[in-house]
């Protein structure tokens, strides 16, 4: 939590109860000792690997971030129109870089009184909080630590209030999981209420794989630093030497699946989980997957969780799209 003593007018909200926690040890499990591997993807945020994910969206292969910040630079305006929004909520706010233009366009507008960032990571969001409450000094701001699947309900209420989801963060959920987060979003809005959804389209699949496969390897020490975090949190005891990196386009998923092959058979224990799980010479560990979409389809998806889709904004090169619904 953001003493009360600092001189930025933001607060953290952290903490989160024995069942929360319960609940996400069991999904661990449940993905490292089922048939096909995974970690759970929260592992990679940090705070390395908050950094490492910041550094990501600046190389010159990850087109996502440019894509999605051509279409707010064009259209923040009429989104802060359409939505004369009083509050802004981002999920997943990171360092909020690309969400400054939407604070500024509903700061033009004479609307924004409230800007809310929810993000796991605390230093991060604290960094951010602070330098956002110090750029916009009419507006307060109340950064949440949390999970967006887990914590909607810790949320401020209020009317007229924006729900921004940006950067295709939703693409790392499994289609059951999105459709469990868009239900909750779904049924958090209130009349008047708004929710703005940053999607990555399909693409020629070798422009996707090489957003993550860049010359540089950041992308690789992104995902490795999950292994870190894991021996260092949990008590696990992954040798990097045993994995190589592998980041690579499902056609049939229509998603990348980014993680690792086993170089060698062997077993890894993760203490605090009490699991012990072992991989064949080649296995499969995944890390993340991120899904890419079609219009049809996420309007779709929006609809079955009780969303009315009302806006749909893509860059020039239509390679990502921004969404506006309502409940």
């Amino acid at each position: 939590m953001i003493p009360t003593s600092a001189p930025a007018r933001a607060r953290a909200l952290g903490g989160v109860d024995v069942a929360t926690l319960d609940a996400v040890a069991a999904a661990a499990r449940a993905g490292l000792l089922g048939r096909r591997k995974h970690l759970p993807p929260w592992l990679l945020y940090d705070e390395r690997g908050s950094e490492l994910f910041d550094e990501i969206t600046r190389l010159p292969e990850y087109y996502p971030t440019n894509a999605e910040r051509e279409i707010l630079a064009a259209r923040a305006a009429e989104i802060a129109e359409l939505t004369k929004g009083r509050t802004l909520v981002e999920l997943g706010a990171g360092t909020s870089e690309k969400t400054l233009l939407l604070l500024d366009a509903l700061s033009a507008a004479g609307t924004l009184e409230r800007f809310v960032p929810l993000d796991v990571s605390d230093d991060i969001l604290r960094l951010s909080a602070e330098a956002i409450a110090a750029r916009y000094p009419t507006i307060s701001v109340h950064g949440i630590v949390g999970d967006f699947e887990r914590d909607l309900a810790a949320l401020p209420s209020g009317d007229g209030r924006v729900i921004a989801f940006l950067g295709s963060t939703i693409g790392n959920l499994y289609p059951a999981r999105r459709a469990t987060l868009l239900r909750a979003i779904a049924a958090a809005l209130s009349p008047g209420d708004s929710f703005v959804l940053g999607v990555d389209l399909v693409k020629d699949p070798a422009v996707i794989e090489r957003a993550y496969n860049d010359s540089r390897g950041v992308t690789e020490r992104f995902v490795r630093n999950a292994l870190t975090n894991a021996n260092r949190e949990l008590g696990a005891d992954f040798a990097q030497e045993r994995y190589a990196f592998d980041a690579h386009w499902d056609a049939e998923s229509e998603w990348m699946d980014i993680g690792f092959d086993a170089l060698e058979a062997h077993s890894v224990r993760i203490a605090e989980l009490e699991v012990e799980f072992a991989l064949a010479e080649g296995q499969r560990l995944r890390v993340e997957v991120s899904s890419k979409f079609r219009r049809d389809g996420i309007e779709a998806e929006l609809v079955d969780a009780g969303l009315r889709p009302t806006g749909w904004w893509t860059d020039e090169a239509s390679r990502f799209a921004l969404l506006l619904a309502t409940g």
